[in-house]
């Protein structure tokens, strides 16, 4: 009877889609259900007498977690535990935790929040993108006005400068402010309608990679990985170039003069942009081995004129994050040391038979 009452409650447990992980008095696992061995990259054999730490990057988290629950006599909880599985490469979760102990060990509740974050974090670049790129063609405008009669002013009196030296310095002005109107544009964005045509990606993404191939340093290694699957899309093709090259040249310039920067595109199903789910997005994806995206920098790094870099205008992110959100898409990234992944987002839609992009961004 016992037996049959086990199998049952296992096959309950199965059912859940919270992972469920028991542990025995010395801390190693006992059981898992189903969503646990997922989440763990693991199975309960496997796994069992094994502690967090020993399969999960960010584990040794967890295994203090149950000790501290164990020895208070109390559940307790962790939100948002960074934890990544180390037999399966490139994933990684952000999980609520709740230990709860018992007699001869603890239940180690862990629900799976990284879609949750990941559209938290998505609405809310949204939001700051709309913000930001108002803010923006206002100081534009502001900016642009007295420019433009700093420039007049300079014309008319290099015409009354008698010697031609002198008009050397008008000559300058002329050109800074030319420079400045320059960089105020590329601050508002691409500002003319999109002009969409049918495109295969793969023929733009290949014009990123002879340019960035040329621009890298010769210890760098530039790389492509396509998805074949994915169809031709209607996007405005000068526009999606200059977005792709910005996060490519981003990527390079991260390296430094030794890494490896992979070009990789896939079909993704079921994928939500903001609040909207699309049947089938393709992800471009721009990731490097580099050293990852400083913590300080994670929350503004799609801000106009934010860079890590001493050199740096602050614009490139901005400017490819502006075109992605013109195409109904969304440049998102994960990043940590030796591993950064930049991905473009551009929903696919069914229309009349037809596979393309989301028309509605025009």
């Amino acid at each position: 009877m016992a037996a049959v009452m086990h199998a049952e409650m296992a096959t309950l447990l199965d059912t859940l889609s919270t992972a469920i992980v028991v542990t025995g008095a010395t801390g190693g696992m006992t059981s898992l259900n189903l969503s646990a061995e997922d989440l763990l990259a693991t199975s309960t054999m496997a796994a069992r007498g094994k502690r967090f730490a020993d399969l999960l990057a960010g584990g040794e988290d967890v295994d203090e977690l149950i000790a501290r629950a164990r020895a208070g006599g109390e559940a307790l909880v962790r939100r948002e535990c960074e934890l990544i599985p180390l037999s399966r490469a490139g994933s990684r979760y952000l999980v609520d935790c709740t230990v709860t102990p018992m007699a001869q060990g603890a239940i180690v509740e862990m629900n799976d929040m990284t879609r949750q974050s990941r559209l938290t974090r998505e609405t809310a670049l949204l939001a700051q993108l709309g913000g930001s790129r108002r803010m923006a063609r206002q100081l534009a405008h502001e900016i642009k006005n007295p420019l433009g009669g700093l420039r007049g002013a300079a014309q008319l009196l290099e015409r009354q400068l008698p010697d031609p030296a002198l008009q050397e310095y008008t000559r300058i002005i002329i050109g800074e402010a030319d420079r400045l109107c320059t960089l105020v544009d590329s601050l508002v964005g691409p500002l003319r309608p999109l002009h969409l045509e049918a495109v295969n990606i793969h023929e733009l993404l290949d014009r990123v990679y002879r340019l960035v191939s040329a621009e890298a340093d010769a210890g760098i290694e530039v790389k492509r990985d396509y998805d074949p699957s994915l169809p031709m899309m209607r996007l405005d093709r000068d526009q999606l170039v200059q977005a792709m090259l910005n996060l490519g040249r981003n990527a390079i310039q991260a390296l430094g003069n030794r890494g490896r920067l992979v070009l990789r595109t896939r079909a993704l199903t079921g994928a939500t942009i903001g609040a909207r789910r699309h049947r089938v997005v393709a992800a471009i994806q721009f990731e490097d081995d580099g050293p990852g995206v400083p913590p300080e920098l994670r929350e503004t790094l799609f801000y106009p004129l934010v860079t890590g870099r001493a050199a740096g205008t602050g614009l490139g992110l901005a400017v490819a994050q502006d075109i992605a959100t013109r195409h109904q898409g969304i440049v998102e990234f994960d990043s940590r040391p030796g591993r950064t992944v930049f991905s473009m987002l551009v929903p696919i839609i069914q229309t009349h038979g037809e596979v393309t992009s989301d028309e509605s961004a025009a």
